[in-house]
């Protein structure tokens, strides 16, 4: 039937009794497959994650001016990626970094939440802040 029709006999079921076959144009098939997989990958969100540097003596307005951006960025939908960078001997005031860093969290809580709380890696003191999702 499938050739006379001038189309494929596709093996659907192998496994049910008696197997389940389907007269079909197989390489259009595929192409449909691959379109709607492609439109499916293209609706998948991707993360976009906005970095905020700090220094460990960063000052009142720089950190004002620095909170407004990650404000934005999280409510453009972005993670956040906020680090104090410890140049030279300034390694020694990791309290203020932490305080620093701390401080930011709870200025954004009400437009992110904390993914990571701060931690040390060699020279700089990372934490991650998330989107709160808005319903």
């Amino acid at each position: 039937m499938a050739d006379e029709q001038g189309l494929d006999l596709v093996e659907i079921s192998p496994n049910a009794e008696p197997p389940v076959c389907k007269i079909m144009d197989y390489k259009k098939f595929l192409y449909e497959q691959k379109k709607r997989e492609k439109v499916l990958k293209a609706k998948a969100s991707k993360v976009v994650i906005k970095e905020i540097r700090f220094g460990p003596q960063t000052d009142d307005h720089d950190y004002e001016f620095k909170k407004k951006n990650a404000e934005k960025f999280l409510k453009d939908g972005a993670k956040l990626k906020a680090f104090v960078f410890f140049k030279g001997r300034s390694i020694v005031f990791k309290e203020q970094g932490q305080i620093l860093l701390l401080r930011l969290a709870q200025d954004l809580e009400d437009v992110g939440k904390v993914e990571q709380l701060p931690k040390l890696e060699g020279k700089r003191m990372t934490m991650f802040i998330a989107p709160k999702k808005t319903k």
